[in-house]
């Protein structure tokens, strides 16, 4: 494992234009009960996890109000608040009715009440990045595009992003506010968003991988994620995050964890660098994993 584990180390994105950060964030959408529903079952270690995240330089943290729901931002409001130096970016647009249940819910009126009550939850007169969490097709996206056009120059929030969008989808935002983030799922062996990814870069929008640390039967033992790992000294985790940081310089990880130890092993990726040679090998098993499911 590298001697200074910081995520400094994975350099630095300006989401926006003018909101600089360290490009390997943290994702806090574990830190809640099981199923994502409810308060942690260890208070005190999702406190001391979020509590970590500034002395290894993490100042990314993704958070949703749906998490929990609700309970993911009092937590980080608790532990980290004013936020010095931390960009806390949360999401809205979905409603939760039990363990592991997910409805979108794009109405105007809601979209407000989500950026209103987070705003009180975190402690903030303003979101410096709030993302719609799904764009609901049961409402014209026009609808909810214009509604969270009108929050952001009403000032509740400065940069706008998406999730789980096609590139149709942040063109036709694009008419409404500049798209800074998309935040779809993406990892070794998820690559559906590979046309999404390119469209970010491109157009210098950071794009935030959700479930960053899948690799499947890439991580078993011989594999050459595995192999990858000894030789670093670090997780399978890290070189995971690591491909990903290669992948593209708009890569905005968010791995997330209850645990600090298991943190401090994901941060470690931020200090990996692969080989053009590795990347490649990855990159095409990654691809061969995707084929053969």
């Amino acid at each position: 494992m590298p001697n200074t584990i910081s995520a400094s180390s994975a350099g630095t994105f300006a989401i926006g234009g003018d909101l600089v950060v360290n490009r390997l964030g943290f994702g806090a959408m574990r830190i809640t009960g099981s199923g994502i529903w409810g308060p942690p079952a260890n208070r005190d270690a999702a406190i001391a996890t979020l509590k970590h995240l500034p002395e290894l330089e993490v100042n990314l943290i993704d958070t949703a109000d749906s998490y929990g729901p609700y309970d993911s931002e009092y937590l980080i409001k608790d532990a980290l608040h004013p936020y010095k130096g931390l960009l806390v970016t949360t999401k809205g647009g979905l409603t939760r009715h039990g363990p592991d249940v997910w409805a979108p819910l794009g109405r105007p009126e809601y979209l407000r009440q989500c950026v209103l009550t987070s705003l009180r939850r975190l402690d903030l007169e303003q979101l410096d990045l709030w993302q719609l969490h799904r764009v609901d097709p049961k409402v014209p996206r026009e609808e909810q595009f214009d509604a969270v056009a009108a929050m952001q120059k009403e000032g509740l929030i400065k940069h706008i992003g998406l999730s789980e969008v096609s590139v149709d989808d942040i063109e036709s935002a694009q008419r409404h506010f500049a798209v800074a983030t998309v935040q779809n799922q993406y990892n070794l062996v998820d690559r559906k968003s590979e046309q999404v990814l390119d469209f970010c870069e491109k157009h210098n929008i950071g794009f935030i991988p959700w479930f960053p640390l899948a690799a499947g039967a890439l991580a078993l033992p011989g594999s050459i994620v595995s192999t990858i790992a000894k030789q670093q000294g670090v997780s399978t985790g890290a070189v995971a995050l690591a491909w990903l940081l290669k992948r593209s310089p708009v890569m905005l990880p968010i791995p997330g964890t209850r645990s600090v130890d298991h943190l401090i092993e994901n941060v470690a990726g931020a200090a990996v660098e692969l080989t053009n040679q590795q990347f490649a090998e990855l990159d095409q098993q990654g691809r061969n994993a995707v084929v053969a499911a």
